[in-house]
């Protein structure tokens, strides 16, 4: 079996719009769009650097049963404002490639900026496919390539 340790990789992919199902509210996912994709690479490395530089508080705590005071050390609450920026920071992130789409009310060209990518997350659907695409980059971590599983069915067979 073949993984693939590079966390950082990045993909394109071809746009593609959804819609939820009245009836059960899963989510219906169309045909991808041939004229616009968006770059995406995996959350991993970027959540994992911003959990080791998170602050933990410490506070002394009284214990009625030791009659002591304890150490306990928590990470702290982001602010509203703090958990924001955070999401904010997300999505500049993870979308590092916008081609192919164009803005309904000017016809511009829409560029890869951060306000951008901001203003594109705050749209359902939009919103929608970039999970999507997150949830496909991260199963497609462990890869079996095709050669090896048809030697490994050869080899067993007898």
């Amino acid at each position: 079996m073949f993984i693939d340790v590079d966390t950082s990789q990045e993909e394109w992919f071809y746009f593609f719009s959804s819609s939820l199902d009245p009836n059960t509210g899963n989510i219906i996912y169309d045909e991808p769009v041939k004229d616009a994709r968006v770059q995406i690479r995996s959350l991993t490395p970027f959540v994992e650097k911003r959990l080791a530089s998170r602050k933990k508080a410490v506070e002394r705590v009284y214990n009625p049963r030791t009659r002591s005071m304890d150490r306990v050390s928590y990470y702290a609450d982001p602010t509203p404002e703090e958990s924001q920026a955070e999401r904010d920071d997300i999505w500049d992130y993870a979308i590092t490639g916008i081609e192919g789409f164009k803005d309904s009310s000017t016809g511009q060209v829409i560029t890869c900026t951060r306000e951008n990518k901001l203003k594109l997350m705050r749209i359902p659907v939009f919103d929608r496919f970039v999970a999507r695409c997150l949830q496909l980059l991260d199963s497609a971590g462990a890869k079996i390539k095709e050669e090896e599983r048809e030697n490994f069915t050869d080899g067993s067979d007898g």
